[in-house]
């Protein structure tokens, strides 16, 4: 009996309860251990969206509305048009970071996957516990991000929540196979940075982010086709503003993205599996 009068569960009955409930076991230590730098957390899910919508409403925007006319593109602003990227930019970057070197300390630096794993928790339950609370991350990244994008205007439909969403779904797309990726790492020397380098980077400045991709050559166009980023931004414009865009391609923006993160979610788990044994 503890001091507080209450009983606690038998060894049986909390195994019992971990196998059951052991995803949602894990994504919860996942968040609590999140909070130990809950502050970066919410200074960049602030401070991002402040800078960046800043910078296109107030910066570039103006320049590029006042060689273009009143509305830059189409019917809409540049600052319209350039915010769904952004909002699904900032899920590429959440999931960039929780989905790499983290993964990589619970294998190798700290260890952190072994000692759930010896308890009833299996390998599968660690990967989707992990993913739930990633998706909690992004969630309240895309949400305040999107809150941001309401005060300065840059959403002038009422589905332009559903860009959010779509945000969300765009940062699992990109993260989850980079996190089975990871899990097949045995040794970082600078895979990270390359990913960083040669992956991020490419799709956030040719996945039509700051202008359409049709107006790019065709020798790079293929770039975005292939991204997910592209994929999410085009689809957070329909919602937005009501971009013009044939229902097919808008179905095969969201299938894309799903198979990505299943893919990436299927693969992981093997790799899960597979190091840790069980």
């Amino acid at each position: 009996m503890s001091p507080s009068g209450l009983k606690a569960h038998s060894p049986e009955v909390a195994a019992q309860r971990a196998r059951k409930y052991g995803s949602l076991y894990y994504a919860e230590h996942v968040l609590r251990a999140m909070r130990g730098y809950g502050w970066t957390i919410v200074a960049s899910s602030v401070g991002t969206p402040i800078v960046y919508l800043f910078a296109m409403g107030i910066g570039l925007a103006t320049l590029v509305d006042s060689r273009t006319g009143d509305q830059g593109l189409g019917d809409v602003s540049y600052l319209t048009f350039v915010a769904p990227a952004l909002l699904a930019t900032a899920a590429i970057m959440v999931a960039n970071e929780e989905f790499s070197y983290p993964v990589m300390a619970g294998f190798k630096w700290r260890r952190t996957y072994y000692g759930p794993n010896a308890s009833p928790l299996s390998s599968s339950q660690i990967v989707n516990g992990s993913v739930m609370a990633v998706t909690v991350r992004l969630a309240l990244t895309c949400g305040i991000y999107f809150l941001f994008m309401l005060v300065f205007g840059a959403v002038p439909d009422a589905t332009g929540w559903l860009s959010a969403i779509i945000a969300v779904l765009c940062g699992l797309s990109f993260g989850l196979p980079l996190m089975a990726y990871a899990a097949g790492i045995e040794e970082e020397r600078g895979q990270f940075a390359m990913v960083m380098r040669f992956v991020v980077t490419p799709l956030f400045l040719f996945s039509g982010t700051f202008f359409p991709l049709d107006s790019l050559p065709m020798v790079v166009r293929w770039i975005g086709w292939i991204s997910p980023l592209w994929h999410g931004t085009e689809l957070g414009r329909v919602f937005s503003y009501d971009y013009a865009e044939p229902v097919w391609l808008s179905t095969l923006h969201v299938l894309y993205m799903v198979v990505l993160a299943l893919a990436g979610w299927v693969v992981a788990r093997k790799r899960y599996a597979g190091r840790l044994g069980k």
